[in-house]
């Protein structure tokens, strides 16, 4: 059971370069366990809920939007958007900078889906700044996983995945769809672009079995900034090279970790979980056998929060 909500203590919006300011917020003790947390999407932000996954008398809670998303500025929902200056080098940067700011020397990385991406790319590069992982819904840098997100379910969801293909011009069906859905959606005609965003993110709904679909789609800018954003790093393959994370996971053997999957999530089709966990001594991995790409589920949210729990005893 998560914990009750609870508001910020602390908030603020940190320049980070290229034109760019990203929201943070500090929650829970202000003396407690350093912890950040680092949202999926990309360009999903982050929400109230991820900060009752910890305890917050013994955490101090780190939240903050990446760039162009939730309330950091610009926001890739504009109309018009830019997104020459958002990689994921940038984003790791924006991280440390943020760490600077807060005064932080270690803490706890707390990530799902993307955020394990951006999560374990943060620990390869700066592994004395982690103290302990706790990852969920896993992923990694393979092109094999965004292939099997973008082309590889279409098997599994015929109908809903002819609807997406049919989204993009006739010559481009067969290729990269993310690049050409990235095309759409950063065309200047709002037309095309809010079409582009409707059609992608009905088939981010229909490739999660047993998930509801995302309120938040209900909106358009939100709708639009997450497309962008996650086409933007889909097409550029996360702007990692093949199978790196995997490669150099043996590096982390110092840093606990607790990896949390659920059997029905489709990430399981390429093997990532067991992957991961094998190549990276000293992990725990926890399968839970009635749960998708989700953190609602009880089971998953129990999991989650005694990792949490345990790792907040460590000092």
């Amino acid at each position: 059971m998560v914990y009750p909500e609870i508001e910020p203590y602390e908030h603020g919006m940190l320049d980070v370069g290229d034109g760019h300011e990203i929201y943070w917020e500090t929650c829970g003790n202000p003396a407690g366990k350093p912890a950040l947390v680092v949202h999926g999407g990309p360009g999903s932000g982050c929400s109230a809920n991820l900060r009752r996954f910890f305890d917050p008398a013994r955490y101090r809670i780190v939240l903050a939007d990446q760039r162009g998303c939730g309330r950091s500025t610009p926001h890739a929902g504009a109309p018009v958007a830019d997104l020459s200056a958002n990689t994921t080098d940038h984003l790791i940067a924006d991280f440390e900078l943020l760490r600077t700011r807060l005064g932080i020397g270690k803490w706890l990385l707390f990530g799902g889906s993307w955020g394990s991406v951006l999560s374990l790319t943060y620990a390869l590069r700066h592994p004395g700044r982690v103290g302990e992982i706790v990852l969920m819904g896993l992923a990694t840098d393979r092109f094999i996983e965004v292939e099997m997100l973008i082309r590889g379910l279409g098997a599994y969801f015929p109908e809903d995945f002819a609807r997406f293909r049919e989204g993009v011009p006739e010559s481009e069906r067969d290729g990269d769809l993310s690049a050409a859905y990235h095309r759409l959606l950063m065309d200047p005609d709002p037309a095309v672009h809010h079409r582009a965003a409707k059609d992608w993110c009905a088939w981010e709904d229909a490739m999660l079995p047993g998930v509801p679909p995302h309120d938040v789609f209900e909106d358009p800018a939100y709708r639009l900034c997450f497309a962008r954003l996650v086409t933007h790093y889909f097409s550029n393959r996360a702007f990692l090279p093949d199978g790196e994370i995997l490669r150099r996971a043996g590096e982390l053997a110092g840093i606990p970790a607790v990896l949390v999957q659920g059997v029905l999530d489709t990430n399981n089709l390429v093997g990532t979980p067991w992957l991961l966990h094998h190549a990276w001594p000293g992990s725990e991995l926890v399968l839970l056998d009635d749960v998708g790409h989700t953190v609602s589920a009880a089971s998953m949210q129990d999991v989650l929060i005694g990792a949490t729990d345990r790792f907040a005893l460590r000092g």
